[in-house]
């Protein structure tokens, strides 16, 4: 008896206590912000919400206050390139109430505005962070104007818009989008959702009142590459990263979708590769999954620009083919840059046969991309010299075993393949390369026409032979790895330290890395830059901490272009920090959260 009554009155001990923390937890949760902000020389000043000198009526949330309080362009990101007005009136809006009207309906863009303006409606409500907004607030009228239906992204869209809203003395709040197409208007949309913030000392969503805005962006190729093979990640992460491409105007996904580590693409016509080449039966991509996630960025303003990386870079689900030389060879360090090394046999003519059949499925795949990524990078030369058969083929046709004997195998897989692909695609588009031995003298005038190749730079941002290719008339995309690598700056996974492009680079680098001064006068040449994750050591665990907010830097640096360096976005760059964390992006942490509350204490300011 004794035992059951000790029982008994632990549990009751145990049932009190947990009653107490809830209601604590209860209390706390519901418990009104004490501190609040006010606008004190261009700065939000913390202030004490203790009801002395009416500081609940005066004092705003911080949201609020660096909305109006940052300087001329608020927290917007990436900062507008052309006019800008931005007032410090803010309205209290009614999420509920907000209608779209178009001054004419396109029936070929109804799925995309929808999808736009359901993306839009979920923004605002996050914005709450699950908190009730109050009921009331004026009504918002967007009125949307584009000059046709064109769905056509490519390095000439125009992707310009303007936007004005205007509070107005009646119960609405009029907002007006101008662009040339669906994407610059969705482009304003991004912008409109960074205008409207949550006040939670009040539990309100407002909106700036008076706002002109004309925007442009500076460079027309601003993307992110992303690996696949080395880790799987699951088609859920890339929406999201593609989520938060579209929310910093970032209009390129580029899909390096296979290497030697797996091929994970599912080609109906060569089931081996994706059968014996990917990891398991259940990290695949299929058609379905690839046409999902191709009209899921468009829909958000991306193009996915598809990457089939040859002749090196191939390796499992290949060697069932047999049209593969050095397959897994080791000690790899001889035949490749990391294991499992693997390149495909120029001399064996099936080779060109199987990359057509794949041509074909992924263009069926990929539509409206105008562009395609051939790869071309880190051929090993002594990987072709490894097999006896190539040889052979080499000296039938006359040709030596130097560097230059290798070229012209090299040449004769390029111009091979790309009569296929040409076949495959039944048009010319423009080609991109990775920096590589055929890009460079003298080789690349003899191979590689300007008039159809884009070289993408994957060497120092230094490096003289960026200028040679600017100097010859190629057109570029910046991927220096020692500012655009996010993988860089992590543990060695084949060896001990750092891996090979450490150290970290932060979102300072990132910033600051100016095309402009990369390119010098021919500058003109550049169409952008995309910043590159290659998976050795990341997953769709850890995509988020990699790419953001880092990738959000480059975002500004493509399409504003600023002429300041990264300590004049700091401020802003915290804000935007916190708005991608709100719309469920896990980006890294930048700084103590105690700076992004005391604006301008934390920054080391230099004498002059």
């Amino acid at each position: 008896m004794a035992a059951h009554l000790l029982l008994i009155r632990r549990l009751s001990l145990l049932i009190c206590c947990l009653l107490t923390v809830q209601w604590a937890t209860g209390q706390e949760s519901d418990s009104a912000p004490v501190w609040g902000y006010r606008c004190v020389n261009s700065r939000c000043q913390k202030v004490a919400l203790d009801g002395a000198s009416g500081s609940e009526s005066k004092a705003v949330s911080l949201s609020v206050c660096r909305l109006y309080c940052d300087g001329e362009f608020g927290t917007v990101w990436p900062r507008p390139t052309g006019d800008f007005r931005l007032g410090n009136n803010l309205i209290r809006v009614n999420p509920g109430a907000i209608e779209f009207q178009w001054g004419k309906r396109y029936e070929a863009l109804n799925k995309y505005w929808g999808g736009s303006v359901e993306r839009f409606r979920d923004q605002l409500l996050k914005k709450a962070a699950g908190e009730e907004i109050r009921s009331g607030g004026k009504k918002v009228a967007v009125k949307v104007d584009v000059g046709g239906d064109s769905l056509v992204l490519n390095h000439e869209t125009d992707e310009s818009y303007k936007l004005a809203i205007h509070g107005g003395e009646d119960d609405q709040v009029q907002v007006t989008i101008e662009a040339a197409n669906y994407f610059g208007a969705r482009h304003a949309l991004e912008t409109l959702a960074q205008l409207m913030v949550f006040d939670d000392i009040r539990n309100e969503l407002q909106v700036v009142a008076d706002v002109e805005i004309q925007d442009a962006p500076v460079y027309p190729h601003r993307g992110l590459a992303l690996d696949t093979s080395r880790n799987y990640v699951s088609v859920a992460a890339i929406k999201k990263t593609i989520d938060a491409l579209a929310m910093v105007k970032m209009n390129v996904f580029h899909w390096h979708i296979t290497d030697s580590q797996s091929f994970p693409l599912v080609i109906k016509s060569q089931p081996t590769l994706h059968t014996f080449g990917a990891y398991s039966r259940k990290q695949i991509y299929t058609a379905a999954n690839v046409q999902d996630i191709v009209q899921y960025a468009l829909t958000r303003g991306v193009r996915v620009i598809p990457e089939l990386d040859a002749p090196a870079h191939v390796g499992e689900g290949w060697e069932k083919t047999n049209l593969t030389t050095c397959f897994n060879f080791q000690p790899w360090t001889k035949y490749c840059v990391e294991p499992p090394c693997g390149q495909l046999d120029p001399t064996k003519d099936k080779v060109y046969d199987v990359l057509e059949d794949i041509y074909r499925e992924m263009n069926d795949m990929f539509t409206h991309s105008d562009v395609f990524h051939m790869g071309g990078d880190e051929v090993s030369l002594s990987c072709w010299n490894s097999s006896v058969e190539v040889q052979q083929w080499m000296k039938a046709q006359g040709w030596g075993l130097q560097e230059v004997d290798f070229l012209k195998l090299w040449n004769h897989f390029q111009t091979n393949a790309l009569q296929r692909l040409d076949k495959s695609l039944k048009d010319n588009r423009p080609i991109v390369m990775w920096t590589s031995r055929l890009t460079e003298e003298p080789y690349v005038d003899q191979y590689l026409d300007k008039d159809r190749y884009i070289i993408q730079i994957w060497t120092t941002g230094d490096d003289p032979k960026i200028a040679a290719l600017l100097e010859k008339g190629y057109k570029l995309i910046m991927s220096n790895y020692d500012a655009l690598y996010l993988d860089c700056g992590f543990a060695g996974w084949v060896q001990g330290g750092n891996n090979w492009c450490s150290p970290y680079i932060g979102w300072q680098k990132v910033y600051n890395n100016d095309l402009k001064s990369l390119g010098g006068q021919y500058s003109s040449q550049i169409l952008g830059a995309e910043g590159a994750l290659w998976t050795e050591q990341a997953d769709h665990h850890s995509l988020d901490g990699r790419f953001w907010p880092r990738v959000s830097a480059l975002a500004e640096r493509l399409w504003t272009d600023p002429r300041e360096g990264w300590q004049s976005a700091d401020s802003r760059m915290l804000v935007h920090r916190e708005r991608l964390v709100e719309n469920g992006i896990a980006a890294e942490s930048l700084q103590p959260q105690w700076c992004l509350q005391n604006e301008g204490e934390c920054p080391i300011v230099q004498n002059p």
